[in-house]
């Protein structure tokens, strides 16, 4: 039987059309027609659900340029700073899925609120760690605490806001926080530790997480799946959730570790093999389940296959050019955490500048060529850096790095628009979960994936005699090609997946 979500707005959602009806849709709630207005009320929900995906955002980026200090400070050695990022990346990307599901069973507001108290008082933890352990540990509970809060934070939206218009507007204001999220973590990371060091930036998250938390149980009400004889009670998808959180969970550990120790560790080797083992097994058990994790039927709509993978590729090779330019930035140009966290800063103002302008790109384009122009901005961008030389190059950084980010942006929110189009009101919710999943999965994935790469490279070229900085270099530029390529492959496959689609429905 069919699951619908309630929803405290009411209005007539438009039915399901073509991918030109979504990006008229979306270029109307742009223009704000009173309709669509949201209520002071509903400003204020959309805010505070917006603020804790952009403080989970935050984190996944804010410690990135104060590694260096932060493993002199702790008595971490270099081939461990990778764990800070690593002990985040494990459980917020493995148990994301897992936590929607047991929202629905408790209640998402209830789950959400937990979540955000985790969050808080593992940032504390993180703040005060006396050794590596135990900011480790902190690391790994902030990263329990975000997979909690995005899938519920996500749901509360989508069941907040009537399809159509408002859900569309919502969506993207969700999205382009949540990619200026990692940026601006760039920039404050950068400036805090410089002058306040990087316990500060722990305080930062667990202050934020705090002042969330305070809000949210005067503007939230509960929200569970809707039957038509009342609130309907999901069951957990046992074996779904097994598979797809030990594939994730053994995915994200040997991509992070092979980035600091290569592929040739057997525990790399066996947990790769038992990632792809398990994610296999995922999707035969979801095949067969009768509410699974993930609907296989949902992906099967063209609409929803191609723009979560064009969604789960830009956030995935977006976030590694900003990893991996941290790394040029800091270790090849030796630049302070300062002046990285300002460079980024410049980024930031184009990606809210691009977030602005998206909706009015969408309503005059389409949401399908928007989000092909936003993915060959990404590509061409990147494959730019490729110009970086070990004696200048910040210039060419900053415009590649900006450009790229503004292709990203636009990608993002059409692809949203794309991922969520003609389906029914009563799937929207697998929908936009399926756009939350593609998100956090592509953030968490991309970075240890190239990075994996790029330290090989970086380490046959050290043992082939090349000096610090050009093997340093070397190595970045294999991960900004690789990135770029990606990008242009998965924009091609969606470029044929959506001309189908779109020829299929004037038939």
């Amino acid at each position: 039987m069919p699951v619908t979500e309630t929803s405290l707005p009411t209005g007539t959602p438009p039915g399901p059309g073509p991918l030109e009806n979504a990006s008229r849709t979306l270029a109307a709630a742009a223009a704000a027609p009173a309709d669509v207005r949201l209520t002071p009320r509903a400003k204020l929900i959309l805010l505070l659900l917006c603020a804790a995906q952009f403080i989970v955002a935050l984190d996944f980026s804010i410690l990135n340029v104060a590694l260096p200090v932060l493993g002199r400070d702790l008595g971490m050695g270099q081939a461990d700073l990778q764990w800070a990022v690593t002990a985040f990346a494990l459980p917020s990307g493995g148990f994301l899925l897992l936590s929607g599901r047991i929202a629905d069973l408790f209640g998402r507001r209830k789950l959400f609120l937990i979540g955000l108290a985790l969050f808080a008082a593992a940032s504390v933890l993180a703040a005060l760690a006396w050794s590596p352990t135990a900011f480790l540990a902190g690391r790994a509970l902030q990263g329990l605490g975000a997979a909690i809060i995005v899938p519920t934070g996500m749901s509360l939206l989508t069941t907040t806001f009537a399809e159509g218009p408002q859900r569309e507007r919502a969506l993207g204001i969700s999205g382009t926080l949540l990619s200026m999220g990692f940026t601006i973590g760039m920039v404050l990371g950068g400036v805090m530790t410089d002058v306040l060091g990087w316990r500060s930036t722990m305080g930062l998250l667990s202050a934020a997480g705090v002042a969330v938390l305070a809000a949210a149980p005067v503007l939230l009400t509960e929200s569970r799946p809707q039957g038509p004889d009342g609130p309907q009670r999901a069951r957990i998808d046992v074996p779904g959730a097994v598979t797809v959180t030990g594939g994730l969970l053994s995915l994200i550990y040997a991509l992070s570790t092979a980035a600091a120790q290569g592929f040739g560790r057997p525990d790399v080797l066996v947990t790769l093999i038992a990632g792809v083992a398990l994610l296999a097994a995922f999707v035969r058990v979801e095949s067969r389940a009768d509410q699974p994790l993930v609907s296989l039927p949902m992906l099967r709509r063209r609409t929803v296959a191609w723009g979560n993978l064009a969604g789960l590729t830009t956030f995935a090779m977006m976030s590694t050019v900003v990893f991996l330019m941290t790394l040029y930035l800091q270790e090849v140009l030796r630049l302070s955490a300062f002046r990285t966290g300002l460079l980024f800063g410049v980024q930031g103002v184009v990606s809210a500048f691009a977030g602005l302008v998206a909706p009015k790109v969408i309503g005059r384009l389409g949401a399908r060529r928007t989000l092909l122009t936003g993915l060959l901005l990404q590509a061409g961008f990147t494959a730019a850096l490729l110009g970086l030389g070990t004696g200048s190059g910040m210039w060419l950084a900053l415009i590649g790095v900006t450009f790229a980010s503004l292709g990203h942006l636009w990608a993002i929110i059409s692809y949203g628009v794309t991922a969520t189009s003609g389906v029914p009101d009563a799937e929207q919710g697998l929908a936009t979960g399926l756009v939350t999943s593609s998100q956090q999965v592509g953030i968490t994935l991309g970075i240890p994936l190239l990075s994996a790469a790029a330290s090989a490279h970086i380490a046959a070229l050290r043992a082939g005699g090349s000096g610090f900085a050009d093997a340093t270099l070397g190595g970045i530029k294999l991960g900004l090609g690789l990135d770029a390529a990606l990008v242009a492959v998965v924009t091609l496959l969606v470029t044929a997946g959506l001309r189908t689609v779109r020829t299929t429905r004037r038939g």
